[in-house]
């Protein structure tokens, strides 16, 4: 299979072509390891491939993707006996003794892994530059960030090594990605798949798997793969009356839908990502739905101190464990993840579950919200892009930081106010995904805009928990009405 043969099928029409046996699985794999091999130099997008080892394994004969090659996220997203490293060099002596239900589920249903993706230590951060792993880049232009944490995927995807790839999202690290790649990217609600056997839940719930895709009947086949409680889980949601494949393809009825470009944060917006928006509301309407300027009611700057607190807890109990199980060392964390997890071990234990609790305010809010409106659109991002190195801390504020960790200064911290601060200048780029994890409701970014430059922007759409559905047969109303499949093209000269 010529490579660009194999770039223009989207997953499920590989596996189509497999199942009728115009192609083989191993012509199909060797294409897709060729556009790797072309390709990866430059994107740096995957960390550990494992190519011969996906020439060399029998993909299961059954299931919608029987043969179709796959990346996951080297976050999460366990192989057993494959070294997980989250990204950090704490983690790069993690070796899972058993696979994920997230692997599990891809294999059982055919999906061929050829390596794993990179992502930013511990998943923190909007960009994909790790000290482990170097920086990843986009497609659309090398220069640039493809965003995070699922940046690797993102590259690999919008680049065409693979139709789509794993990723997890815990504060839009599907949906970033997705919107600086050119791709369709769903969060699922909370609780939609399982993130078992070595976790109940991902950041407290915030987190979730899934994919990123080129389309969306990708992404929804995908959903009917992964969705379902494993043994144990905490909490079971209703499955659908049908599978979200055959869902997609109805139309959906006529939507009243709110729609706002002002950050929760007051963080300023580009004009790029405040134009897409507005001419997806024009198309919106073209279509028959209703479109309103409205947005949930919700104290924006509570809800990014509220993630925030999230982070130090998440961080400094990762740290930990890496130190614990895995013997890991003080300096084999970047310096921002040091100084995070200091701050979440000298938070308060009852100022934590005081803010854990508030994200019951903003799930009220949300669903005020949906009393009047099936869903909200709004930017996915906040800004373009950021230029490879350009989120580098700087200089001085190193020097800050390690000036804070030797005199463990994080009680000061708290009390000073700074992290306010802290929260903004972390989420300004990124303002307006947040509020789907701690909500723990779905959301996608589509692929709607490019700019003149030749970028892509995505556009966020957010629903109801439980209401994937009604999110799937919009993007695909979208889709046809606005297809985006040919834009690939521009990254087929990489």
């Amino acid at each position: 299979m010529k490579e660009t043969d194999y770039l223009q099928y989207d997953a499920v029409a590989l596996a189509d072509l497999i199942r009728r046996k115009e192609v083989s699985t191993r012509e199909v794999c060797e294409a897709a390891i060729a556009r790797a091999q072309r390709v990866n130099g430059t994107l740096n997008a995957i960390c550990q491939p494992q190519y011969s080892e996906a020439l060399t394994r029998q993909p299961a004969v059954e299931g919608p993707f029987a043969g179709v090659p796959f990346l996951l996220k080297d976050l999460a997203q366990e192989q057993r006996g494959v070294p997980c490293t989250y990204g950090s060099r704490g983690f790069k002596r993690y070796i899972p003794q058993q696979d994920s239900e997230f692997v599990r589920r891809s294999r059982d249903n055919g999906l061929v892994i050829i390596g794993r993706t990179a992502t930013p230590e511990l998943g923190l951060k909007a960009i994909t530059e790790s000290r482990l792993w170097g920086p990843s880049r986009n497609p659309w232009n090398p220069q640039l960030s493809p965003g995070g944490s699922s940046g690797g995927s993102g590259a690999a995807v919008g680049a065409g090594i693979v139709p789509m790839a794993g990723a997890n999202d815990g504060g839009g690290s599907i949906r970033i990605p997705a919107a600086y790649n050119g791709l369709f990217g769903l969060k699922p609600s909370r609780g939609r798949i399982s993130v078992g056997p070595i976790a109940g839940e991902a950041w407290t719930g915030a987190s979730t798997d899934h994919v990123v895709t080129r389309t969306v009947r990708d992404s929804a086949t995908m959903l009917d793969v992964l969705s379902g409680p494993a043994v144990g889980d905490p909490f079971q949601i209703p499955q659908p009356p049908q599978p979200f494949a055959k869902l997609m393809q109805q139309s959906p009825r006529p939507l009243k839908i709110g729609l706002f470009t002002s950050s929760p944060y007051g963080t300023e917006v580009d004009p790029s990502c405040i134009e897409a928006v507005e001419a997806t509301g024009r198309l919106l309407q073209s279509l028959g739905h209703r479109v309103e300027y409205a947005q949930p009611q919700y104290d924006g700057h509570d809800l990014a101190r509220c993630y925030l607190g999230l982070y130090f807890g998440e961080v400094s109990t990762a740290v930990e464990r890496a130190r614990r199980e895995f013997g890991a060392r003080e300096s084999e964390f970047e310096l921002e993840t040091r100084l995070l997890a200091m701050l979440g071990r000298t938070l308060p234990v009852p100022d934590y579950v005081a803010m854990r609790q508030r994200w019951n305010h903003f799930a009220r809010a949300l669903g005020a919200f949906f009393e009047n409106y099936d869903l909200y659109l709004c930017p996915t991002t906040g800004q373009m892009p950021a230029r490879i190195g350009q989120m580098e801390t700087p200089a001085h504020l190193q020097v800050v930081a390690k000036l804070m960790l030797a005199l463990k200064a994080g009680r000061l911290v708290h009390k000073s106010g700074q992290v306010d601060q802290l929260a903004l200048d972390n989420l300004a780029r990124t303002p307006f995904t947040q509020l789907a994890n701690l909500t723990g409701t779905p959301a996608m970014s589509v692929p709607l805009h490019w700019t003149r430059d030749g970028l892509p922007v995505g556009v966020q759409f957010g629903g109801r928990h439980g209401d994937e559905a009604v999110l799937l047969q919009l993007a695909a109303q979208l889709e046809e009405a606005q297809p985006w499949f040919e834009h690939y093209r521009r990254t087929e000269h990489l």
